[in-house]
């Protein structure tokens, strides 16, 4: 079986059935991982969410920021963006099933040799405290009063790693490392302002995958999400996200002990 890890797609189906064709996929001895949105801003959402839903087990998928944004709008806890393309799913005779399929994935997927999250971790966390973050987080997400959760998901603090986090405070820091978070200081303090390429951000800032003393520096990470980092292999981390949406490539990379990448060329959506 090959494992091919595919960057944000954000309902660029089209790319997305290129990018399948390219790699030869075989849903009966391949497996897809997907570092998370799903959808929004490209033009086939509701394509995308059913195509990768269909693919049962054959298909991995942790949650992204455009995806928690999908539900929260869907609950109508948040109004939508001018930029948004979720209407489709969100008038679909299959809306339900498809939110409650994807408020069901997970935020950390792992197996013997590779971690697929969307996008950061804290330096304090290894692999032990990062998997039982990310099923505290999940258990919430997936539980009966997940509404509650969905109510303060938007904010930006708190924005440090503590133990003596509690509630929903925890739960929000814990989702918004897993699914926005790309610079931080020495000392893991989020920055939620700055996502430009590397080398813009202030010089007290850097990429939460070259902190020094990182705990998770012996884990292989995929992760996606930061368009303007692009393609990067570098700290035992791959970043897949190449900014298909923004006319740049969607790429997969085939794990093994030496990465394969794989991409295509991608005409600009917005």
């Amino acid at each position: 079986m090959s494992i091919y890890a595919i960057g944000d797609i954000q309902g660029c189906f089209d790319e997305l059935m290129r990018l399948l064709d390219v790699i030869e996929f075989d849903k009966k001895h391949d497996q897809l991982w997907f570092a998370g949105d799903l959808v929004n801003r490209g033009p086939k959402s509701l394509e995308t969410l059913r195509f990768v839903k269909s693919l049962g087990s054959s298909a991995v998928t942790v949650l992204g920021n455009h995806d928690l944004h999908l539900l929260a709008t869907a609950f109508r806890l948040r109004s939508p963006h001018k930029k948004d393309s979720l209407s489709d799913i969100l008038q679909a005779p299959d809306c339900d099933e498809l939110l409650a399929w994807l408020r069901h994935r997970p935020l950390f997927h792992y197996n013997d040799s590779f971690c697929l999250l969307h996008a950061g971790l804290p330096p304090q966390w290894d692999f032990s405290k990062t998997k039982a973050m990310a099923l505290k987080a999940e258990k919430t997400l997936q539980g009966p009063n997940h509404l509650d959760f969905f109510k303060i998901m938007y904010g930006d603090k708190p924005n440090s790693w503590s133990n003596d986090l509690k509630g929903m405070e925890r739960i929000r820091f814990i989702v918004n490392c897993f699914t926005r978070m790309r610079y931080c200081d020495e000392n893991g303090q989020l920055d939620f302002k700055h996502n430009g390429a590397l080398g813009t951000q202030p010089k007290h800032l850097m990429p939460w995958f070259a902190v020094p003393k990182r705990q998770s520096k012996d884990m292989r990470i995929i992760f996606g999400h930061w368009s303007t980092l692009g393609f990067f292999q570098g700290n035992n981390c791959y970043a897949i996200d190449t900014g298909c949406l923004w006319g740049g490539q969607l790429t997969a990379i085939k794990l093994g002990k030496k990465v394969k990448r794989i991409s295509i060329d991608c005409n600009e959506i917005i």
